[in-house]
């Protein structure tokens, strides 16, 4: 078994909120993360070098031979192949920039203390396609090409259960697959644009309406009369009513009602209140910007759809509005009338009518009692990621130096 290293480049600070509390590789993209995908790709187990806050959680294993790749990277046939393909200390270039390397275990020291060491073999990769997250809204982007690659990677050569006869199937049924304990009855599943990929024990409630490309990772839940349109993934352990479009929830959060989510991505242990809205197109059709926390203000996405990002434990309450490109930090609770400002920072308390501060104590108990819904604990570490990023967010919450 390969021993792969997954590591952090300098796209993890555009990748924020999402990436202030997991690795990059650890986002949900497709069925699977992105781990998840190296790691059967190549028949290995994989490790992380990130954020120094982040590696008591995610850590770093190494062995006499190791596969260094960088994390934000989604793997294809013609990249493994090359990667297959290298030599001890040979590395793999991309535009200039590492992509994989092959590492002994005194070679990987030495690069890690920066000592001297012998000079790495540089491989330029050409006329193979990288496809790469470098923005939080290309995971709904890519969403619907990933789910296709993986339905293929998790399907080959498997039987799905049986689709039951309750069910109104539209297109081929090979493109539907049930992992064993799914439920499915009473829906209308539609493969003929994409596949459609139910997991292990994950429900699908009567009169949901869905469209492929579409994902329902293991545990999770439709609810009734749910209308889930093409290059959507339900994440593990997560609920989900209304409508959605082209929407990534990475997994054990919450949108069981009606209401919209559109072009969006949703970290973990998050929940979306009752009639919750995004808007993903703005009334004049203009080209949409996030806040970009690598930048330090509002960044081009290339997009007429975009909508929400809300890092993880991130709470909205009943029939709260978030306008087109809205960004939500990690532990924020938003409630209220009104639109609330479209980047909204970490541990944020409030909405469009003000916000004070969500103290950080207070933060992590709510989110142990949120956990412990899934049998779930807030381990040691966890509480070291939430006092590392409540600190590190501090210059964003301007309103409390105004009361200081």
């Amino acid at each position: 078994m390969k021993n792969i290293i997954l590591f952090d480049s300098d796209v993890r600070e555009h990748l924020l909120p999402l990436t202030f509390t997991r690795p990059v590789c650890e986002l949900r993209v497709g069925i699977l993360t992105i781990r998840e995908k190296w790691e059967r790709a190549l028949s290995g187990q994989a490790s992380y070098i990130t954020q120094e806050y982040l590696s008591d959680k995610y850590e770093i294993s190494i062995s006499q031979e190791n596969w260094v790749i960088n994390g934000s990277i989604l793997p294809n046939p013609a990249l493994i192949a090359e990667i297959e393909r290298l030599g001890t200390d040979e590395a793999l270039l991309y535009q200039d920039e590492l992509i994989a390397a092959k590492l002994g275990r005194a070679q990987f020291g030495l690069l890690m203390k920066e000592e001297d060491h012998q000079e790495l073999v540089g491989r330029e990769l050409e006329g193979i396609e990288i496809s790469r997250i470098n923005r939080p809204h290309d995971i709904f982007t890519l969403n619907h090409q990933e789910i296709e690659a993986d339905f293929q990677l998790l399907t080959a050569g498997r039987t799905s259960q049986a689709i039951s006869s309750t069910n109104q199937v539209l297109g081929p049924k090979d493109r539907i697959f049930l992992e064993p304990g799914a439920k499915v009855e009473c829906a209308v599943l539609n493969a003929e644009a994409g596949p459609i990929y139910i997991g292990e024990n994950a429900v699908v409630m009567e009169g949901s309406l869905i469209r492929g490309a579409f994902a329902l990772c293991e545990n999770a839940q439709v609810k009734m009369g749910a209308k889930i349109y093409t290059g959507t993934t339900i994440g593990p352990w997560s609920k989900v009513g209304g409508e959605v479009n082209n929407s990534v929830i990475q997994g054990y959060s919450n949108k069981g009602h009606d209401g919209f989510l559109g072009n969006s991505v949703i970290g973990e242990w998050c929940n979306l209140g009752a009639d919750s809205n995004n808007s993903n197109l703005k009334n004049n059709y203009a080209e949409v910007k996030l806040w970009d926390y690598a930048k330090g203000s509002f960044g081009r996405t290339g997009l007429q759809f975009c909508g929400l990002i809300m890092g993880d434990h991130s709470k909205c309450g009943i029939n709260t509005m978030f306008n087109t490109g809205t960004v939500v930090g990690v532990g924020a609770n938003i409630f209220g009338s009104g639109f609330p400002r479209n980047f909204v920072p970490s541990f944020a308390w409030g909405g469009a009518s003000g916000f004070t501060t969500f103290k950080v104590d207070k933060a992590m108990e709510t989110a142990e009692l949120v956990m412990k819904r899934r049998d779930k604990t807030l381990s040691p570490e966890d509480r070291i990621i939430f006092l590392r990023v409540f600190e590190d967010t501090a210059q964003y919450r301007r309103w409390e130096k105004k009361s200081e």
